[in-house]
């Protein structure tokens, strides 16, 4: 049996900003039929990080999987000083069942706790059932619940939260 070689490495090498909008507008039209607006919004987070990030508050990670590009994470300042946000956590459906969606949210925790945030949070849609698994099973509870229609879809928005000062 051949041994896979899964590495998550901060985000930083040519090509992965673009394929992190790339990847989420494709998986997400893919699996949930999802549309354009969803990229657009993607796109917008991994710009606004790209334009000015401050590096001791904010970073981003690429999950690798025998070379290749299979997930990512984001971890970026919220309006709230004390609160960090995780974003656009994607782990390609080929790459799944190897824990990098875990290593990835364990990654952005383990960060935003180092950059002295009080908390972390998140914002998620209902149908991703794996990654609501992902953020249960780190310690996030769910805070708030509202139903809404974007992305060409109705859905039930979830926000979960993690206390870091434990």
């Amino acid at each position: 049996m051949n041994e896979v070689c899964a590495v998550i490495r901060p985000l930083g090498e040519p090509g992965d900003l673009g394929w992190v909008v790339m990847a989420h507008g494709e998986q997400y039209a893919k699996e949930f039929g999802w549309d354009i607006s969803f990229e657009a919004l993607v796109a917008r987070i991994v710009a606004d990080y790209a334009a000015g990030h401050d590096p001791a508050r904010e970073a981003a990670w690429i999950a690798e999987l025998d070379g290749r590009r299979a997930g990512s994470v984001f971890c970026v300042a919220d309006e709230d000083a004390g609160t960090a946000k995780l974003r656009i956590l994607l782990v390609d459906p080929a790459a799944r069942g190897h824990g990098l969606g875990a290593r990835l949210v364990a990654q952005c925790v383990d960060f935003a706790r180092e950059a002295g945030y009080e908390r972390i949070r998140l914002w998620t849609n209902d149908v991703l059932v794996a990654a609501r698994g992902i953020y249960l099973s780190a310690g996030f509870r769910l805070v708030e619940e509202e139903p809404h229609h974007s992305f060409g879809a109705d859905l039930i928005g979830q926000v979960y939260e993690l206390d870091l000062s434990s």
